[in-house]
């Protein structure tokens, strides 16, 4: 019995290993695949159900494979699947690392805010109230309802003498508005550009609500009417004459989505620039995505911030620029 148990037992013992090795490779495979992805993000298909823009949104998220992929490298006890597990985190660190920084700074000739009220908000008294203190010299609000607005034009009328509201987006300005008109980038009004002169000089300033997105089982993530809108908004903006631009709302996307390159890539994101993490905004209660931005050329972005919650399912976002 002793002598028969030795060699059953290494053999045992090899085939543990070796099912282990696997497992590791399995692994180490994984966390190489996930490393691909987010480097050649931009260029996953839209095909079929615009995977590629969805995956984009969530983009951040998928750092999260990172300890994950650890721990099961861990219990299979593989230094290979440890060491690919590198990989993704090198990534992940390459496309996001900066966001983790603070590079917030003080100063600034002009604040901004944009925010998406929500037309179905329970409080807009409260909502217009914590704009009104937000410090702003120009505010962007969308998803503006005809019954809510009269709450907004009250509240706000003290601290910005300047408004103008179009449908469901509107603009309030310490600064005198000069050009104010519906950008056409849907059937009805879902966006303006104003100039807004400062003790600078003038801005043009353009507040837009992209059209929606959704997800549905049977189509995926339907984006086609968002970026025919962006796509709109980028002409507007490319066809803009005066130098310094700031260009603010919700747009139903995040900055990582390519689908909205036209719109997004000839312009600086403040909050990559200026902000201190990711800042997401939505939804409110437990913010997941950026989807409220900021983007500006011809300006620089000295401070980029969220602001609390207002009662909207968005949060606000702010931002300083120096003119």
């Amino acid at each position: 019995m002793g002598s028969g148990a030795g060699p059953r037992g290494a053999e045992g013992a090899r085939g543990r290993r070796s099912a282990r090795g696997r497992r590791g490779w399995l692994v180490a495979a994984a966390a190489l695949c996930g490393a691909l992805v987010m480097a050649l993000h931009a260029h996953v298909p839209n095909g079929f159900g615009n995977l590629g823009s969805l995956f984009q949104t969530f983009l951040p998220w998928a750092g999260l494979s990172v300890p994950a992929l650890l721990a099961l490298a861990a219990v299979r006890r593989s230094r290979l699947a440890a060491v690919a597990v590198l990989a993704p985190a090198v990534v992940w660190v390459s496309l996001f690392g900066g966001m983790l920084t603070d590079k917030r700074a003080a100063g600034g000739d002009l604040t901004v805010v944009s925010h998406n009220v929500d037309e179905e908000n329970p409080d807009p008294l409260r909502t217009a109230q914590a704009l009104a203190g937000s410090g702003a010299d120009v505010l962007a609000l969308e998803e503006l309802s005809t019954k809510a607005t009269p709450v907004y034009e009250r509240e706000l009328a003290a601290r910005y003498p300047y408004h103008s509201v179009h449908l469901g987006v509107g603009l309030w300005s310490k600064y005198p508005l000069h050009g104010v008109e519906p950008v056409p980038i849907m059937p009805w009004t879902r966006a303006v550009r104003a100039t807004v002169d400062t003790p600078s000089g003038p801005v043009a300033v353009f507040a837009a609500h992209l059209a929606s997105v959704r997800v549905t089982p049977s189509a995926g993530f339907t984006t086609a009417r968002r970026n025919e809108s962006a796509g709109k908004l980028a002409e507007a903006v490319r066809a803009e004459v005066l130098p310094r631009v700031v260009v603010m709302g919700d747009f139903n996307g995040t900055a990582e989505d390519s689908a909205l390159g036209p719109v997004t890539a000839p312009l600086r994101s403040a909050q990559r620039e200026a902000g201190a993490g990711f800042g997401f905004t939505w939804p409110a209660s437990f913010p997941m995505v950026r989807i409220d931005q900021i983007l500006v050329k011809g300006v620089s972005p000295v401070s980029s911030w969220t602001l609390p919650a207002t009662g909207s399912d968005h949060l606000p976002v702010a931002a300083s620029v120096r003119l």
